[in-house]
């Protein structure tokens, strides 16, 4: 039976050399982290930045585009409402009963069209304020996920 002799590990085996080896790795770790954390940090800075940025930019362009759309339908409103008074004195002017059947025609089928050349006009720049309003966000969303791949 042959006996084993384990040696014990003598604290005093350890050199000096092998604690300050020990201190520059565990120094090494921390400085590692601390230069993580601080990359983390000025991404997660840097993205809020830019969705500030993008809700700012969008706040003003809604509310440029809001104005424009205002105005369109404001005179949208206005053309209609002269529309109606032109109409109302070709009425009052009418010598028969079949000129105001004639004017009121004519007056259909030009209200008609007058509302669908609002609609197209007002469908068009609500269509532009959808895709303006959106995009400093969309940009913002694409330069995020550009820099998430990045990393």
């Amino acid at each position: 039976m042959s006996k084993t002799t384990d040696k014990a590990t003598d604290p005093a085996e350890f050199s000096a050399a092998s604690l300050g080896k020990a201190t520059d790795q565990l120094r090494a770790v921390a400085e590692k982290s601390v230069e993580q954390s601080k990359e983390a940090l000025a991404k997660f800075q840097s993205g809020a930045e830019d969705a500030q940025k993008a809700l700012e930019s969008t706040a003003e362009t809604a509310k440029s585009v809001g104005n424009e759309l205002s105005l369109k339908i404001i005179a949208a409103l206005r053309a209609n409402a002269e529309a109606d008074f032109s109409h109302l004195e070709a009425l009052v002017r009418a010598k028969s009963l079949s000129d105001v059947f004639d004017l009121q025609t004519a007056f259909l089928r030009k209200r008609v069209d007058m509302g669908v050349e609002q609609a197209k006009e007002i469908q068009e720049l609500t269509t532009k304020a959808a895709t303006d309003v959106s995009k400093p966000v969309k940009d913002a969303f694409e330069k995020a996920l550009k820099n998430l791949k990045a990393a």
